[in-house]
Formats: structure tokens, C-alpha cells, sequence
């Protein structure tokens, strides 16, 4: 944690450009910054001793002993993961196993996401396996093949290139959200199924909260199932700093390692809630590539505000509007909620359907039965603090050059242009007041509180 009256410098434009940006404050204002507190970046021998190293498995070039056609998931550009600081090592255990790279293929395990342009891809994967490898975007639409049905019902529809793979591996980082507690691990799975699959996976199971641990969770255990159907068994796991330097790093058997690292990026990147702060700045860096993952990731610290804060964001929105197949947060499609509806649907046989149709009847039922009272519901409301609605829009200020037409509001966030022009909104809505306290997170789509 720091103080810094004046100025705070921060890291914005994930994959295009990662430059510093100055934020220029009131002498008056009360600064506080919370950073992580992360180990120094890795090597290139640290790299390479953890790949020959790895948890509860022989090394990679051990495992691929007379394999041909490996393939490598790599988890998209909405993750902050420097996959290219990895691969080449990745490479030359390929080539101890007797594997060229133009044998290898990596697979971006984009899930319901946005199509990166592939210049960006080649980014995330690096010089080297973009000039020898075969490198691949994962298509959630079409190409998927049925390869069987987990225990909680789910029908595993899945990249073709997974199945024709001989050796299936992953590169990806543990990073909080709603859905798993944190990403990582099995989840990786999530990147490379048809959309149908996903779609019914996060409407299946409750969530199990930003930054929790979520190993018990259904969606998880689903999920562990779903890679053991497609053979994942090895991934490298990495985590970074709030530059997104390559900090850490396990590779091997992720299921002896996982809960470890969920307990090390709950560690390093834990904050304290802004709780009565004047005004919160949540950096939506290294999740800032556009305006969907900037909602969707970047503006958690100020969902925790106090109601009469003013709360802003700030990131590159590189690549525009962004998009979410099962959550679309800018431009939601037509009929969006119906035809995934439909796609869901398009998964179940007959007898599942008619399943489906006799449960919602009788949960009707129940629910006409069994009242509630106004008074009940009251008591309930009470009981679990339902929060108080924000007085303040989200003000999002862009640090980046913005494609034309990008909106100029986006579910309670509002676009200003001008740092100087947020400033001011923050003295009206403050009353005026010149003494405030400010709370910064610069790096909040990593950062979980208690």
C-alpha cells in the first residue's frame, strides 16, 4: 500500500502496447493504492527448471515419447497470460521427445469470447510458434464433436482438433471470477467446447463467487470431469504481476496443484474492501482489451463502493466493443436470450426435454401452494443486506486510441474523454469537498477482497 498526493502511475493496453499511463491527482486528495505483492519475474532458467520439474508427472519430453501430433490450449487474449514467455521452452521439450514444432499445434481455447484479430493471437503465442507452429483459433459454433456425457448430465461437445490430437496439454493462469471462484485449472476445458455446452454449464450450476475458492463447486467438478473426457491432464500454470510479468509458474499434474496457487493469488492479491472512500479508481489492466471484458472484469472493486462514491474506470479498450457469447454486455443480439434458449435444447434427447417441461410444472405448482408474505420477504431483504443502488454512473475513462462508434454508455458506465473533465465530475458530485479520500486498485481484475 502507498500513498501518492499528487500522481499515480499505472499499466494499461494489455497486448497492445502495456504502457505506462499517468493519472494526475488534487494535492488535497488522500491517495491510497493497493498494490499486490508478488515474487520478482522468472527467469528464463526458472522457466525451464519448472518444466522439468513438474508436480506428480514425468517431464513433457518423457510424456511425449513417441507421440506425433500434440496439441497445446492456450487460454485467450482476455487472459493476461504471457504464454509467449513459455512456449519456447515448450518447443524444445517437444524436440527432446523427437517432436518438431511444425508438428505442434496450439489451439487458443477462446471459449464464447470474441474473435481476436489474428495478429493479436500471434502476440499472446510469440514470434517462434507463430513461424513454426500450427497455431489455431477455437470455433465454439462449428467443428465440435460429441465425445461423451459427464455425470451431471452435461454432453461434452468439443474441438475436433482436440480429439485428433495424440497428446493434449495446457497454458493458462488462476484468475478470479463469478463463475469457478477462479479460472485455471480444468476450467481451461471451458475454452475449446461448442458454445451450447457452455452455455448450459453456466446456467447449470450456481456460482461460486469472485475470487472464492470454488474447488467444491459444481461448475468445477463438472469441469474436472469434462477434462479427464478429453484427455487434459498437463498444465502449465502461470501467474503474474500487476505489470503482467511472468511471476510464478507450476507445471505438471494440476490437480496436486491447483488449490496451492488459488491460496497464492488469493494471498497476493488481496485487498480491503473501498468501504467508505470518497473515490474508488478500479484499473481494468491486464483485462482492458475491451469494453466487455472491461464490465465484465475490470469494475469489481467498485461494485463494493459506498453508495454516494464516485467511481471510475479506466482501460484501453484496444480492440472495441469486445463480445460474450453467453453474457453479451455491448450490443446485445436480437433475441439473444431465445435462441441460446434453443441452442441449450438443441443438446437434450426428447425424454430430457419432457424431464425438463414436467420439473418447471411442478416447481409452478409448488410455488402457487406454498405463499410467501410481503412481511417474509421484507425480513428476508433485511436479513441478507440486499446493497444500497449507487447514487454515481461508472465513469469510464479510455487511456487508449478508441475505434469509431464505440458506445457512450454501456450498462451504467459512461465514457469521458478527459481526465480533467472526470476530475470535475468528481467535484460536483462530491459536494465540492476538497479533502477526499481516494482508493486505487490498479490491477482489479486480479484483485479479491476478504
Amino acid at each position: 500500500m502507498s500513498f501518492m498526493p499528487t500522481a499515480q502511475q499505472l499499466r494499461t493496453g494489455a497486448w497492445h502496447g502495456d504502457s505506462a499511463v499517468h493519472l494526475h491527482f488534487p494535492s488535497s486528495w488522500n491517495v491510497t493504492t493497493h498494490w499486490p505483492v508478488t515474487p520478482p519475474p522468472l527467469s528464463d532458467a526458472q522457466i525451464l527448471e519448472c518444466l522439468r520439474r513438474p508436480v506428480g508427472q514425468m517431464p513433457i519430453r518423457n510424456l511425449c515419447a513417441g507421440k506425433s501430433r500434440p496439441i497445446v490450449l492456450v487460454d485467450d487474449m482476455n487472459r493476461p497470460t504471457p504464454a509467449a514467455r513459455i512456449i519456447p521452452f515448450l518447443l524444445e521439450e517437444f524436440e527432446a521427445a523427437g517432436i518438431p514444432a511444425s508438428k505442434v499445434t496450439i489451439l487458443m481455447a477462446r471459449g464464447s469470447h470474441g474473435a481476436p484479430a489474428r495478429g493479436s493471437m500471434l502476440l499472446k503465442v510469440g514470434e517462434r510458434a507463430a513461424s513454426s507452429c500450427r497455431v489455431l483459433l477455437h470455433d465454439p459454433y462449428h467443428g465440435n464433436v460429441k465425445t461423451g456425457v459427464t455425470s451431471f448430465g452435461t454432453p461434452v461437445h468439443v474441438n475436433q482438433e482436440v480429439l485428433a490430437a495424440d497428446y493434449v496439454m495446457g497454458i493458462g493462469g488462476i484468475y478470479p471470477n463469478n463463475t469457478a471462484g477462479f479460472g485455471g485449472g480444468a476450467k481451461l476445458a471451458l475454452g475449446v467446447l461448442d458454445v451450447r455446452v457452455i452455455s448450459q454449464l453456466h446456467r447449470k450450476h450456481k456460482g461460486a463467487g469472485w475470487g472464492n475458492a470454488g474447488q467444491e463447486n459444481n461448475f468445477r467438478k463438472d469441469l474436472e470431469e469434462i477434462a479427464r473426457l478429453i484427455g487434459l491432464g498437463t498444465l502449465i500454470t502461470a501467474h503474474v504481476n500487476a505489470d503482467r510479468e511472468l511471476v510464478r509458474m507450476r507445471s505438471g499434474d494440476y490437480k496436486l496443484y491447483y488449490r496451492e496457487e488459488v491460496a497464492f493469488a488469493r494471498e497476493a492479491f488481496h485487498a480491503p474492501k473501498p468501504l467508505e472512500a470518497d473515490v474508488v479508481i478500479s484499473n481494468a489492466f491486464p483485462n482492458d482489451l475491451s469494453l466487455t471484458f472491461i464490465h465484465m472484469k475490470g469494475i469489481h472493486p467498485l461494485r463494493h463502493a459506498a453508495p454516494t462514491a464516485s467511481r471510475i474506470v479506466f482501460g484501453a479498450c484496444s480492440e472495441g466493443e469486445g463480445f460474450h457469447g453467453v453474457y453479451p454486455i455491448v450490443r446485445v443480439p436480437p433475441f439473444h436470450e431465445q435462441r441460446d434458449r434453443l441452442r441449450r435444447i438443441s443438446l437434450m434427447t426428447p425424454s430430457e426435454i419432457l424431464r425438463k417441461i414436467a420439473g418447471k410444472i411442478t416447481g409452478k405448482i409448488h410455488f402457487t401452494k406454498s405463499p410467501v408474505s410481503a412481511a417474509r420477504l421484507d425480513s428476508d431483504a433485511k436479513r441478507h443486506q440486499l446493497p444500497i443502488k449507487p447514487k454515481n454512473p461508472i465513469w469510464l475513462y479510455p487511456t487508449g486510441n478508441l475505434p469509431d462508434g464505440l458506445p457512450s454508455a454501456v450498462r451504467g458506465m459512461r465514457l469521458v474523454h478527459k481526465w480533467d473533465e472526470i476530475l470535475e465530475i468528481v467535484r460536483r458530485e462530491q459536494g465540492g469537498r476538497e479533502q477526499l479520500n481516494v482508493v486505487v486498485y490498479p490491477c482489479a481484475p486480479l484483485q479479491v477482497f476478504d
